[in-house]
């Protein structure tokens, strides 16, 4: 295989590149900050996510889109709202044929479109995209870790699959691209409720509950937007909600239990905050569009959107957990 792009080089676009470096000839990682570019090809490390962590010989930053222009695979691990914009610059840059791979997990707002979506309005619905339970800060360290991929094109999923495949990084491949993308996003909500509970100590058992309750919600979802309900028990949907809802290392998951203990969050200065409301609000929207009730997703949108302290917006999800 020739050279692959990665557009990101944030921790999960340097993680893959370090994983698909093992397979192919080039890896080409394109990030905005010209110091930061000339730091990785000088050094070999990203000094601002893994300093610690030497990175292949192959992989070569540059801050110019056009050093893509050879890639036929390139991957956007790029934060949702940046999507629009980087694939407005590509458009002139790359060929009909480049194979896009989204790893964004989020929702344009208030568009409602996933990042696959997107990919349709500027180029065409080959895309994959790729989804699981999938820590970029143990994928750079090469350790065991398994996703799944969808796409429309078959063929498109497979060279993907390829590339990424090495002796600790496993692929499985679905055919629902819906819902695997949906599932990246409902996830994030699940693991912002977790943590809003575990924020205000509520107990084992009603937490666990809250966590069934939004698996088995996430697949009314999936279903109501027109996926396949069984994507839910593979592993961009059980295991990544039950990874994203309980690790510590879950950014949603910590920023629940800020919220969960009435800790006033600087939304300016976290990304994260911003990613996490714009979900929340898209999903909310889609509940409502659909006609779809959440409990789950009502009890977030609550405590996160409209600032309802959390104990009174608990005990609305608690009254209505099972009616």
């Amino acid at each position: 295989m020739g050279d692959v792009g990665i557009i990101g080089a944030g921790s999960l676009g340097t993680a893959i590149a370090q994983t698909i470096a093992q397979n192919v000839d080039n890896v080409i990682l394109h990030l905005r900050r010209e110091n930061l570019a000339k730091i990785i090809n000088s050094s070999g490390y990203n000094m601002e996510y893994y300093p610690n962590t030497k990175l292949n010989d192959n992989i070569m930053a540059t801050t110019d889109l056009n050093d893509l222009r050879k890639c036929k695979i390139i991957f956007l691990s790029i934060p949702s709202s940046a999507f629009r914009g980087i694939l407005e610059n590509l458009k002139d840059i790359i060929s009909e044929d480049t194979i896009l791979v989204s790893t964004a997990k989020g929702i344009e707002y208030p568009s409602l479109k996933t990042m696959g979506v997107l990919i349709e309005e500027y180029f065409n619905d080959d895309y994959v995209a790729l989804s699981g339970p999938n820590f970029a800060s143990e994928i750079v360290l090469n350790l065991a870790t398994v996703s799944n991929i969808a796409s429309n094109n078959k063929e498109n999923a497979l060279k993907v699959k390829k590339i990424l495949t090495t002796p600790q990084f496993k692929v499985k491949i679905l055919d629902d691209v819906k819902g695997l993308e949906i599932c990246g996003v409902i996830k994030n909500i699940n693991a912002i409720a977790n943590g809003i509970c575990e924020g205000m100590n509520i107990n084992e058992n009603a937490r666990y509950g809250v966590l069934t309750k939004g698996f088995e919600e996430t697949g009314k979802i999936i279903n109501a937007i027109g996926g396949n309900t069984a994507t839910i028990g593979e592993y961009c949907g059980f295991g990544d909600l039950v990874l994203t809802s309980t690790s510590n290392e879950s950014r949603n998951h910590t920023l629940g239990m800020l919220y969960g203990q009435r800790i006033i969050v600087d939304e300016k200065a976290s990304g994260i905050v911003f990613e996490g409301k714009n979900s929340i609000m898209a999903i909310k929207d889609i509940c409502e569009n659909t006609n779809t009730n959440s409990v789950v997703v009502n009890f977030v949108y609550d405590v996160i959107v409209k600032q309802i302290p959390p104990k009174i917006a608990f005990k609305t999800l608690w009254d209505n957990i099972e009616e």
